[in-house]
């Protein structure tokens, strides 16, 4: 109040002209005050006008999906009534092996039937149904001519397991169950392409089954590259587990109880200590994992010269590790370890009788790790031994046997240590041999897999379609 008449004063002091001068300055300081004043209102509104805007986006956003929603269910309600009317009306008709579904339900199939799917979800049911129902969906789009319809199909089903398998890559059970529906729709689509050399073993019915507009020969071959891709897949779990149990099981495990205490000198207490180990393993392990696999490929259906092929790689990997810590330790390289390793194999081989695996080859594929067991229990003296263990040994490459005569240990004093003279007698006599120079086995190594063409006589209009599926929207042709 002070600084006004302060100021009022010293305008009355001024001249007329200085008085006018001086006013309107003050004007033109109220009016820029006002003008930022209004300014900073305006601002602030359009500020408040774009978040109203936006809620009320939002809020349209939801009322449109709330009303999207509504209708897909007047829809779907629709359609279910429907399907309830469509299934009275054919009763009385024959099942003619065929599944239709509407196109827009194509991702509804493929999440239920494939990527959602759990395979105790059809334990109780055919081995391998989805890869029957998902033919029986491609023969109806095959039968109404559908180009469109089957490629969609084809195309979701693979990228649908290939995402199953992705997102399950370290679950065995998951693996073997869409090897086996893999390729028993490989297979399907065979037995039912109309070729003549897949259809020997097809009954009449099953001729009544066949596609008759379209040749999917590209889709098997991209369905068989998958086949190859889960089987890689399978192969890889199956050895994450099994490995670290080999060379304990089959190595440093006392499974021969008279065997217990001899051990090569100096490495008594070194092997004993082993046992008592944390990461001990015994061959009753490897074979209840063994149990375990064949039971999971058995159960889901897999084709039994698949399970041979991934039997025979197993027994490779078991063969190769094995062989490999016998060539890199001298602690095992002893009489009793050939003693123990034989038994050990020929549990292995039982093994296979029991599952009904000979005809595998992988018997066979054990052949360096039976020799390398006889190496370490044969006489390693006269020229004779020399001769004798040249004949026997013939999967193993001069460069094993001789590295197994140097690791080779003696059991006690009485024992004598392999000579120098003897081992370069053996050298001798298997100088002549053109074998690999190659002294560690490639446990890695995986045979080519094959997928033998294998008709199933299950008719398609004998399937039944369990309600667990939730497949309602499907209907039966």
């Amino acid at each position: 109040m002070e600084k006004q008449q302060q100021a009022f004063f010293q305008t009355l002091q001024l001249s007329p002209e200085a008085q006018v001068e001086f006013g309107i300055q003050q004007e033109i300081t109220r009016l820029t005050n006002e003008n930022l004043d209004l300014k900073e209102m305006q601002e602030k509104l359009e500020k408040n006008e774009k978040k109203l805007k936006k809620q009320l986006k939002i809020y349209m956003k939801k009322v449109q999906d709330f009303e999207a929603t509504q209708a897909t269910v007047q829809t779907e309600r629709r359609r279910q009534e429907l399907t309830r009317q469509v299934t009275v009306q054919r009763k009385e008709k024959d099942f003619q092996g065929m599944l239709e579904y509407h196109k827009e339900d194509e991702p509804l199939l493929i999440r239920n039937l494939i990527t959602d799917l759990k395979p105790q979800t059809v334990s109780a049911t055919v081995p391998c149904l989805p890869a029957y129902i998902l033919y029986m969906c491609i023969r109806h789009a095959d039968y109404i001519n559908d180009d469109l319809k089957v490629h969609s199909l084809l195309t979701s089903t693979i990228n649908g397991i290939k995402k199953v398998l992705k997102k399950h890559n370290d679950d065995f059970q998951m693996t073997s169950f869409w090897l086996a529906n893999t390729s028993r729709l490989l297979h399907c689509l065979k037995q039912y392409s109309g070729d003549t050399g897949f259809m020997t073993q097809n009954t009449t019915k099953q001729n009544e089954h066949c596609l008759k507009n379209f040749d999917l020969t590209e889709y098997r071959q991209v369905l068989s590259d998958l086949s190859i891709q889960i089987y890689q897949q399978l192969f890889k779990i199956a050895e994450g587990m099994l490995q670290p149990m080999i060379v304990s099981a089959m190595l440093e495990n006392e499974s021969i109880q008279s065997l217990c205490g001899v051990k090569p000198m100096g490495y008594r207490k070194r092997s004993s200590s082993m046992v008592d180990g944390d990461n001990t393993y015994s061959l009753d392990a490897v074979i209840r994992q063994m149990n375990t696999f064949h039971s999971i490929m058995c159960d889901q259906g897999l084709d039994p010269e698949i399970i041979q092929q991934v039997c025979k790689q197993l027994f490779y990997m078991i063969n190769a590790v094995t062989l490999n810590n016998l060539l890199l330790r001298k602690d095992v390289c002893s009489w009793s370890t050939g003693m123990q390793l034989r038994y050990n194999i020929s549990q292995l081989e039982e093994w296979l009788r029991g599952k009904n695996l000979q005809q595998s080859g992988a018997a066979q594929i054990m052949e360096p790790l039976i020799q390398a067991a006889q190496l370490l229990q044969l006489k390693k003296k006269t020229s004779e031994d020399a001769e004798a263990i040249c004949s026997l040994c013939t999967s193993l490459t001069t460069q094993q046997i001789v590295k197994i005569l140097n690791l080779y240990t003696p059991i006690n004093e009485f024992e004598e240590r392999v000579t120098v003279a003897f081992i370069r007698n053996i050298q001798a006599h298997l100088q002549e041999r053109n074998d690999s120079p190659q002294l560690l086995l490639d446990y890695k190594y995986m045979f080519p897999v094959v997928f033998p063409f294998n008709p199933s006589s299950i008719t398609m209009d004998s399937i039944h379609i369990p309600a667990s599926l939730n497949l309602e929207f499907v209907n039966q042709v």
